[in-house]
């Protein structure tokens, strides 16, 4: 018994063309309102699948895109792909994630099954160990529309999206001064994307303009590939910096892991916070106001980052480019709880 509704069933159905109901479907302008509205209702109602293999090969696109990042099990990850899949949901879309586990050579490994795959678009948020765009620039010279997000590098010229994350380590490092906290250590990834580097500056700018020295023996950066490497560097870090004749009274952390882990490594070494020491890290969890104490985070506009940079690519994809590609910075948000309250 056939089950399958077809576009050419829907067709004969409602006494319509073929090509009049796929236009339909689609949203098409040639095709009027009441038109459309027989046809979308006659389809939900039977449960009509299109078939996107055969609208990509007469199309020339599958309606797919592939989606690269470091890992899926991470808060602001999670919430910028619930903005891409959001986006290309409402845009009939389908969305295929891979993770690169922080790996350049599993990034590269991801990439080429996508693009055997027959995505229309790439969007991807380069992995810890990336600084070679090589692999990248020639898939866009090939004509995969590509968008970087929340990641960024000057390696390849295209559209890119992510968060402040100058201003955002400005904002928390601030925070901390205005609290009273002068030894601010800082704590972060030894990569060389731009997530790193501009956290970086906006704490040494931040420190500059309130007059307070830098201090290279308060400032780490180790290799976080993994929470096993991370968790072992950042004991050895912590220990570092506790055993200095001037102890920091402050830590700001770069990274979503390293905020939250920092926070339980202080507690197993009998670290008080904020009494011993204040933290503050950039991080989405959802677990900040449980955690104790409750955690002061930078927030990123995550869910607006995936879907904005889910526009930019289908912009690509349409041929709508600008004259020029665009970095798009979008503002991060102070959250002030208990990790941060002067002693």
């Amino acid at each position: 018994m056939k089950t399958t509704v077809t576009l050419r069933d829907i067709a004969t159905a409602l006494n319509l063309s073929a090509s009049t109901v796929s236009r339909a479907l689609t949203d098409n302008y040639q095709i009027g309102s009441e038109t459309k509205k027989r046809v979308i209702a006659y389809a939900k109602e039977h449960h009509y699948i299109p078939n996107r293999m055969a609208r990509g090969l007469k199309n020339g696109k599958s309606r797919s895109i592939g989606v690269i990042v470091c890992a899926i099990d991470n808060s602001f990850v999670a919430q910028m792909l619930n903005g891409i899949d959001k986006f290309y949901t409402e845009q009939g879309y389908q969305i295929i994630i891979m993770q690169s586990k922080e790996s350049y050579q599993q990034e590269m490994a991801c990439i080429d099954l996508l693009y055997a795959g027959g995505i229309d678009g790439l969007l991807i948020s380069p992995s810890y160990q990336t600084t070679d765009f090589s692999h990248l620039i020639e898939l866009q010279q090939a004509g995969l529309p590509i968008v970087l997000f929340d990641r960024l590098s000057d390696g390849i010229n295209t559209h890119k999206v992510a968060a402040d994350h100058f201003m955002g380590a400005y904002q928390a490092t601030t925070h901390l001064i205005k609290n009273g906290f002068k030894a601010i250590a800082h704590i972060n990834s030894d990569t060389t994307l731009n997530m790193a580097t501009a956290r970086f500056d906006g704490y040494k700018k931040a420190l500059t303009d309130a007059g307070i020295p830098l201090k290279n023996e308060l400032i780490k950066f180790f290799d976080t590939t993994s929470l096993s490497i991370l968790n072992k560097n950042l004991e050895i870090a912590i220990q570092e910096l506790m055993s200095l004749t001037e102890k920091p009274d402050a830590i700001f952390t770069a990274t979503d892991l390293l905020s939250t882990s920092c926070l339980l490594l202080l507690k197993k070494m009998k670290y008080s916070v904020p009494r011993d020491l204040a933290l503050i890290g950039f991080s989405n969890t959802e677990l900040a106001d449980a955690l104790y104490p409750s955690l002061s985070t930078i927030n990123q506009p995550a869910y607006d980052i995936g879907r904005l940079a889910a526009e930019r690519l289908l912009s690509l994809i349409n041929h709508e480019k600008a004259a020029d590609f665009e970095t798009v910075l979008l503002a991060t948000e102070l959250q002030e709880r208990d990790s941060t309250q002067y002693r």
